[in-house]
């Protein structure tokens, strides 16, 4: 695709907004680590709620999702979907403890709750696990998918492709080193804007192209003769018979994966930055009210724009073998052919928006596990706060080069997905090493192929079992942590009073809590409203505008009932 000279204007033009960015907050954010890591804990909901959507619509996702729907229908989203129910979980039986426990990042949470070195083997083991080989995961596989958007894009190889996508991360860490999380935050808000208004005008322009939604479904149906599939492309639910998703396979993820497997944005109970983004709101119900924000969003707004796209794809190369060998470029071959010439520069910028949302994200983050639980608390304690925001600084440069080279050695985006989530199996409960060896010994000692959906399922099984026995196992068989340490927590974080009842007894002095009731019925009723949203929203467009407003009205039923209960129970003012 031939850029003109308008086009590398606009591109200029938004990287040049992004870096005025960074330089409009460079003084608030230096000045102490907790100002770089947490934006100062000042900032609003909709702020932190939308810099966590930004952050998981990276440059894969489109692609991720397109080759999700070329492979299985739109139903092949359920490996994401199912994720709603931890989501949920974390908006309304966690945001509110996590924000109390006023942490800088959730391995901190390790030593606040737990006592002697246990507690610091935990915190140092968790923040070197997903600061570096977590981390360089998702940071390759959003490399990954930038490399591909360059390569079929500027028509250029896998070496120069990386090296586009490391000037953009030049870019990005100099957003990031400068400016931290505010600059993180304020670009993403930009970045989310510019990049959800450009796929969706794709999604507009390749429809029309296809001759309209009518002749698109029409041509679905010929697209499933000749696949010889069982089920509907359109369907929303997959077919249990299928040999993609069994009913083992369903069932483990919609019963198991959600709780027991950590996934970024997704972790069960909250973490990563998603915590990050909670720790940064500047009261309780601003967390709670940008991760219900995030949840909303990420799951019931986005993906439709995203499937349509795909579902032309499908169409327009049924019979190209390289789109059967490489479904994950139909959405870059779309745009090429089919979004017009004087938006080219914009939609280049959207997924440079994309890219850079993540990213600046990714090196922040990690660089807050590397420098406040590993650097800080083990290597060099007692140093200024500008000491720290210089090893900061340094630490982002690094995880910069480091995902680089993860990048090159990595094939498949939807592939690196799985495996994150099948070596994260039963780490969801507790991070322990496990998990890891557990879930590696079955893939590589057992030879069970986790791109395989019932070798995937039988994997996560296996592994949250043993992972399990052993957590357990562990509990009963120590001793419980002294006295004061839970005390000092309970007071500290203030959770359910039902669940803590000899120490919550002891703590006179804190107001017992117990809402656990009705957090499981806002629980239920969120994850009732984001399906109902996702659901009718897709009816909607699919053209089936009766059954899909039915459920956009139940879907705000739902909403309706949380809207009542945390009003109803009202706020706690956060001691800082």
């Amino acid at each position: 695709m031939q850029l003109t000279a308008t086009d590398w204007i606009v591109i200029g033009l938004y990287f040049a907004f992004n870096l005025l960015i960074g330089l409009y907050f460079r003084k608030q954010a230096t000045t102490s680590v907790s100002d770089f890591f947490l934006s100062g804990r000042r900032a609003s909901w909709w702020l932190a709620g939308t810099s966590m959507v930004a952050t998981t619509f990276a440059a894969d996702t489109p692609l991720a999702v397109t080759g999700l729907v070329a492979r299985y229908g739109i139903a092949g989203n359920w490996l994401w979907w199912s994720m709603a129910f931890s989501g949920m979980l974390t908006v309304f039986f966690y945001a509110r403890l996590w924000r109390r426990a006023g942490v800088l990042t959730d391995v901190e949470f390790a030593e606040i709750r737990y006592a002697g070195k246990p507690a610091t083997f935990l915190r140092g083991f968790r923040a070197l696990y997903l600061g570096l080989p977590i981390n360089l995961i998702i940071m390759g596989w959003v490399n990954l998918a930038m490399v591909k958007i360059m390569m079929l894009v500027l028509g250029v190889s896998k070496i120069e492709a990386l090296g586009i996508a490391l000037g953009l991360m030049v870019i990005t860490a100099s957003i990031s080193t400068l400016s931290g999380l505010w600059g993180v935050l304020w670009t993403d808000l930009f970045q989310f804007v510019l990049k959800m208004g450009m796929v969706i005008l794709l999604a507009v322009f390749a429809v029309e192209a296809s001759g309209g939604l009518s002749s698109l479904k029409s041509s679905l149906v010929l697209v499933e003769q000749n696949r010889h599939s069982t089920g509907s492309v359109l369907s929303f639910l997959p077919d249990l018979h299928s040999t993609w998703m069994p009913f083992l396979t369903f069932f483990v993820y919609i019963a198991v994966n959600w709780w027991a497997s950590w996934y970024p944005g997704a972790e069960p109970g909250g973490g990563g930055y998603v915590a990050q983004r909670i720790f940064s709101a500047k009261d309780e119900k601003n967390s709670v009210l940008a991760t219900l924000w995030f949840n909303i969003a990420h799951y019931a707004l986005r993906p439709w724009p995203w499937i349509l796209v795909a579902l032309v794809a499908m169409v327009r190369y049924q019979n190209d073998p390289s789109f059967a060998s490489d479904p994950e470029s139909g959405y870059v071959r779309i745009l090429i052919s089919d979004f017009p010439v004087y938006l080219r520069g914009l939609m280049l910028a959207a997924f440079a928006a994309a890219y850079m949302s993540t990213i600046g994200t990714q090196l922040n983050w990690g660089a807050s596990y590397l420098v406040n639980d590993v650097y800080r608390r083990f290597m060099a304690r007692e140093k200024t706060e500008r000491h720290y925001v210089n090893a900061a600084q340094a630490t982002t440069i690094l995880l910069m080069i480091l995902s680089a080279i993860a990048t090159y050695f990595m094939g498949s985006i939807e592939g690196a997905w799985k495996f994150l989530i099948a070596i994260g199996a039963g780490t969801g409960l507790v991070y322990i090493l496990p998990a890891f060896v557990t879930s590696t010994a079955m893939q590589y000692v057992f030879h069970l192929d986790q791109a395989k959906p019932s070798d995937f399922a039988y994997i996560l099984l296996f592994t949250v079992a043993i992972t399990s026995t052993v957590w357990l196992a562990v509990t009963f068989l120590t001793k419980p942590e002294p006295e004061e340490k839970l005390l000092s927590f309970y007071r500290r974080v203030r959770p359910n009073a039902r669940l803590w009842g000899p120490i919550a007894e002891k703590a006179t002095d804190v107001v017992p809590r117990r809402d656990g009731f009705f957090n499981l019925i806002d629980w239920l009723s969120g994850v009732a409203m984001v399906y109902s949203f996702l659901y009718g929203s897709g009816q909607i467009i699919l053209g089936d505008t009766a059954i899909g407003f039915g459920f956009l009205l139940l879907g705000l039923v739902f909403g309706g009932i949380i809207y009542f209960d945390l009003n109803r129970r009202g706020w706690e003012t956060v001691a800082e």
